[in-house]
């Protein structure tokens, strides 16, 4: 069963209240216009990884934390059914996060799923940490600091999260990896 989409523009208008903040400071603390909050909030734009990552920082606040804030505390768990895990992506992009239920998760392993022409945005990210993972289906090009390459299925990856990277699905079918980062910023 696959995870169902999460009403993204709801949950900032609802984390963005909580912090009492209007769509005008948070823009101006994540270095956005407030146009981009406004239409995001309405849902008549779908924010990249990358574009939502950056609103997040004005709060300051991961995508993990976003997806899940307000999530009843669990006692820790050590298994999750693939419907259990949510989706920190969009509709082109899931990233299911593993782990959910631990306060103090030291690391962050995804497994993510791009559509046929999905990437991670415009803008490269770049965060604290290193990351690696493994290509299990389909290709996908990988950009780190300038250098690119596709990777295929047994194919990997890891490096440096500081240095610019994106990763962008230019094959016809879905994309499937498996990742982990440390620590975790999503």
């Amino acid at each position: 069963m696959e995870q169902e989409s999460m009403d993204v523009g709801a949950r900032l208008r609802m984390v963005r209240d909580r912090f009492g903040l209007s769509q005008r400071e948070l823009a101006k603390r994540a270095g956005v216009t407030n146009g981009t909050i406004s239409l995001i909030e309405q849902n008549r734009v779908s924010p990249s990884v990358s574009s939502l990552k950056k609103v997040l920082e004005g709060l300051p606040m991961t995508l993990a934390d976003f997806f899940t804030f307000d999530s009843d505390p669990e006692q820790a768990r050590v298994f999750y059914q693939a419907h259990e895990l949510p989706n920190l992506g969009n509709e082109q992009i899931r990233l299911l996060l593993v782990g959910t239920a631990h306060d103090k998760r030291d690391i962050a392993i995804l497994r993510e799923v791009y559509e046929a022409g999905a990437d991670t945005g415009p803008d490269m990210l770049t965060h604290d940490g290193q990351e690696g993972g493994v290509i299990i289906k389909g290709s996908i090009e990988v950009t780190v600091n300038n250098e690119s390459r596709v990777l295929g299925p047994g194919d990997a990856y890891y490096f440096d999260s500081r240095l610019p990277h994106r990763f962008r699905n230019a094959g016809a079918e879905i994309c499937e990896v498996v990742s982990a980062s440390s620590p975790p910023t999503f």
